[in-house]
């Protein structure tokens, strides 16, 4: 007997419909495990506030954490110095990704460069961030500029080399495919090269994301009036632990939603391969 008119697409749809609820109920339950952790933590820093009974410029309580952050929420201050360090940060990661990726490309592609460049990226990475700070703010003022700058070179590396990498996993027979069918070296890139190497370069880009906030809190550190680096070396001189404790939270949940975004982004950027 012949199947009814739409039986095949109801057949194909239940399948679609199972795997949405799915990934809702796991969605659901990273929640809520991720809200019991958060709840267990905050209960353990209670426990012990309470039973070493410590001053609050050593160990302030949850509560006085919040009264802090609700106060300078308040007044303007926090998104005063929030947006200092996320303008850094975003500038930096920004700067950092495009040089890191342009010269990247060209290094996986031009072997002899790479072995002539090569030796000084890497010796430039054996000096701390925090060694060339001070000579950034010295000759680029302790503005915007110089802590943008501070976030690219702690950005630069690990996604230049994610870049290296993901260039060079391109499989060979696809390559030969594509000279095969006479494509340009501009659809070789866009149609092949990209594609292939783009796991690789988000997974450069989530690390990026998280070192753009050590770079913004270094530069803040050295040299600055505002930003969250400022605020927590401004709570050290004035031993307000509380205020310290808001500043690290807030760089904390920046990173992680910046995180976050870079996730969606690889989740939608990557949903062909799924």
């Amino acid at each position: 007997m012949g199947q009814k008119p739409g039986s095949t697409d109801g057949n194909i749809k239940k399948p679609m419909k199972l795997n949405q609820k799915f990934h809702w109920t796991r969605y659901l339950i990273e929640v809520l495990i991720l809200t019991v952790g958060i709840g267990l933590l905050i209960g353990i820093w209670y426990l012990v506030s309470i039973i070493g009974q410590y001053p609050t410029f050593i160990l302030p309580d949850p509560a006085s954490v919040w009264t802090e952050a609700v106060t300078i929420i308040r007044n303007g201050r926090l998104w005063f110095h929030l947006q200092a360090t996320l303008i850094e940060m975003l500038g930096g990661l920004a700067l950092g990704t495009v040089t890191a990726t342009l010269m990247g490309y060209v290094l996986a592609k031009k072997q002899m460069i790479e072995r002539l460049l090569g030796p000084y990226i890497v010796a430039s990475q054996s000096i701390p961030v925090v060694a060339i700070a001070p000579l950034l703010i010295i000759w680029f003022g302790s503005g915007k500029l110089s802590k943008i700058l501070i976030c690219a070179l702690i950005v630069f590396f690990p996604i230049l080399v994610n870049t290296i990498v993901g260039i060079r996993s391109v499989d060979e027979g696809l390559r030969a495919l594509m000279r095969s069918l006479h494509a340009s070296r501009w659809q070789t890139f866009t149609m092949l090269e990209v594609p292939a190497a783009l796991p690789v370069l988000l997974g450069g880009l989530k690390i990026g994301v998280t070192l753009s906030a050590i770079g913004a809190v270094v530069g803040e550190f050295v040299g600055a009036d505002k930003g969250l680096g400022y605020l927590i070396s401004l709570s050290k001189g004035l031993f307000n632990t509380p205020l310290m404790f808001v500043a690290l939270m807030t760089i904390t949940g920046l990173s992680l939603i910046l995180y976050s975004l870079v996730t969606g982004l690889e989740k939608w950027l990557l949903a062909w391969r799924d």
